[in-house]
């Protein structure tokens, strides 16, 4: 869904084409966007020059509706709420688990669509990290370098 709020401002965003950016299998890109259709997410266009796009605005569009759209388990409990975890009882813990449950939800659903796609944006536009190029004794013995001690006087 990142990849396509990224894009989709070019038009119709192809299956084919998040699935290379993305290393996602084509097939279970069509599994993930059948469902985000059906939950009125997505919309598709037929034909040459088709794809998806967003159908609704992505400041409007939480994380959490993407998850509870393709079906992905939110669940701390070892019981799925059912409160049948120890012996078909109630385990100790599970007030604690359903409780963070709750906070996940609550937080998936504060963070939106445009959130995400505004983080990579930023982190686009954000000079790469420097790298140290010290080749000391530790990193020639990581590659299986030979390593002779040497002393140093100041």
């Amino acid at each position: 869904m990142i990849d396509l709020g990224l894009r989709q401002h070019r038009g119709p965003v192809t299956l084919a084409g998040i699935s290379q950016r993305q290393r996602i299998s084509l097939s279970y890109l069509e599994q993930l966007f059948a469902k985000l259709r059906r939950h009125q997410l997505v919309e598709s266009t037929r034909g040459p020059g088709g794809g998806y796009r967003l159908a609704k605005p992505m400041e409007s569009v939480s994380v959490a509706d993407i998850i509870f759209a393709v079906d992905e388990p939110l669940d701390a409990t070892q019981c799925a709420g059912k409160e049948n975890c120890d012996n078909d009882q109630r385990c100790m813990t599970h007030e604690l688990w359903a409780s963070l449950n709750r906070q996940m939800i609550d937080f998936l659903d504060s963070v939106s669509l445009r959130d995400l796609v505004e983080q990579q944006k930023e982190r686009a536009t954000q000079p790469a990290p420097m790298t140290a190029s010290i080749d000391g004794p530790a990193r020639r013995a990581a590659r299986g370098e030979d390593v002779k001690e040497s002393s140093t006087v100041g």
